[in-house]
């Protein structure tokens, strides 16, 4: 039954963006901080269904889910508090997207520090999910570039948050669960344009991937290879490497500087849309098959600082609206591991059993890590990490996927929360060892689960 405020308020079918296990959830759109609270307490009453904040549902699985309950979207409080352009400082709503970031900073000579393969994503959202990018080799992840948050806890007070201390490591990349980040105060990158400066080359192999990201990936501050999941033999782990940086001014052919009277302008392009209705089976082995071997002919095999835009960099498929819809209503499964370096060989097994089950997968990267971020459920660790999306309709999908969380758990590896939408709670404990200091903090600063989503009861955290 929904509780009483006086915050907008929707009853709606929610999923995460691969459009797996759809749940009901009062969807409370608050537009000011206290409207915020008082929605968080309405839903944490003895009885209620507890509450879990929203940002733009891009969590690829049930992190922003919570059946039965309240879900706060969180994108009416999208304000740009301020920005000190000397020192490189913003503070803004935690319902910001990077897209909204990048088009009030980068006229003013500043990038966001860290984003994934989508800037459709809130602030917030980064935070408790604790986002990498292209550059954690070089800058870690989201948290580290933090400064401070404010964070309303279940007993209803705002807390401004400073890294290093136990709440903050607990709520950077914990997943909404110690409260709803209201604000953050974020240092920025200084940039010169809004061009990157790319190299591309092509790998033959998984070994040969992996020899050119550990020789020459401390050159770079950003760096992905594309990875052919179906190349199989001597081809498997076949790869496409890019890399680059942002290119200074000075740098650019003087063309480039009499073309462009504005060096730091931001403006993505936009297709059109993927159809609302697309056939079950369209991205099957052979179609698949045929994108990866077209995509890996079509590379270069060696090309070196091409200019390319920001959004074709770091988000080429926010060009395209609704481009999980390709994948058909079943939607589809993003599975993303990690696994230390030493254990090189679990990656290769792990590689060589995708290729042999023949999963179609063409949104495949590989990325190296560097030095761990301190959130205790926070996803990276110095090593490998590899990103795939699977048709969630693929048979045997589930027993398989369970497979491989035993190996990467036995390699001392875990699997990305942000993106899970299946793993089995038993296997939790083993990825995540500050799981435990996790939920005793959690268990005191919200003893009656207050924020909850279908993650936390799925895994029990």
């Amino acid at each position: 039954m929904a509780a009483e405020t006086d915050v907008v308020t929707d009853i709606d079918t929610l999923t995460g963006w691969g459009r797996t296990a759809p749940t009901l959830a009062y969807v409370i759109r608050p537009r000011t901080y206290e409207e915020a609270a008082a929605a968080v307490r309405a839903y944490g009453a003895p009885g209620s269904r507890g509450s879990i904040a929203r940002g733009l549902g891009r969590a690829y699985g049930d992190a922003a889910q919570n059946a039965g309950g309240a879900v706060l979207d969180m994108t009416g409080l999208a304000r740009i508090r301020a920005v000190d352009a000397e020192a490189g400082l913003v503070v803004c709503d935690a319902g910001v997207s990077l897209h909204h970031l990048m088009e009030v900073l980068l006229p003013l000579g500043w990038f966001v520090p860290v984003t994934p393969g989508t800037r459709y994503v809130t602030v917030g959202g980064a935070v408790g999910a604790d986002i990498h990018g292209k550059n954690h080799h070089v800058s870690g992840s989201f948290s580290r570039h933090v400064v401070s948050l404010d964070l309303l806890t279940a007993d209803g007070q705002v807390h401004t948050v400073l890294p290093g201390t136990p709440l903050f490591d607990a709520t950077t990349g914990g997943m909404g669960l110690t409260g709803v980040i209201l604000s953050v105060t974020l240092r920025l990158l200084p940039v010169e344009t809004s061009l990157m400066c790319v190299d591309t080359e092509r790998a033959t192999d998984l070994d040969d991937l992996m020899a050119r990201l550990t020789a020459t990936d401390h050159r770079y501050r950003y760096s992905v290879a594309w990875i052919d999941l179906l190349a199989r033999g001597a081809a498997t782990g076949r790869a496409v490497l890019t890399r680059g940086d942002h290119a200074p001014y000075d740098a650019l052919p003087v063309r480039e500087r009499r073309a462009r009277r504005e060096p730091l302008a931001f403006r993505p392009g936009r297709l059109p849309a993927a159809p609302a209705y697309v056939p079950e089976g369209l991205l099957g082995r052979t179609s698949v098959g045929l994108f990866n071997e077209l995509w890996y002919r079509r590379a270069p095999r060696r090309a070196t600082g091409r200019l390319q835009r920001l959004p074709a960099f770091f988000h080429p498929l926010d060009g395209v609206p609704h481009w999980n819809r390709v994948y058909g209503r079943g939607g589809f499964v993003q599975y993303q591991f990690v696994v230390g370096h030493g254990q090189e060989e679990t990656l290769r097994r792990v590689v060589r059993r995708i290729a042999s089950r023949g999963c179609p997968s063409f949104l495949a990267v590989l990325k190296r890590f560097g030095e761990a971020d301190p959130g205790w459920l926070s996803f990276p660790l110095p090593g490998w990490t590899l990103a795939l999306d699977i048709p969630a309709s693929l048979s045997g999908l589930g027993a398989f996927l369970d497979e491989l969380d035993e190996e990467v758990a036995a390699a001392g590896g875990r699997v990305y929360l942000a993106k899970d939408s299946r793993l089995r709670p038993e296997a939790l404990a083993t990825m995540y060892p500050r799981l435990d200091d996790f939920r005793e903090l959690r268990a005191r600063i919200d003893p009656g689960s207050v924020f909850v989503s279908d993650l936390a009861r799925r895994l029990a955290l």
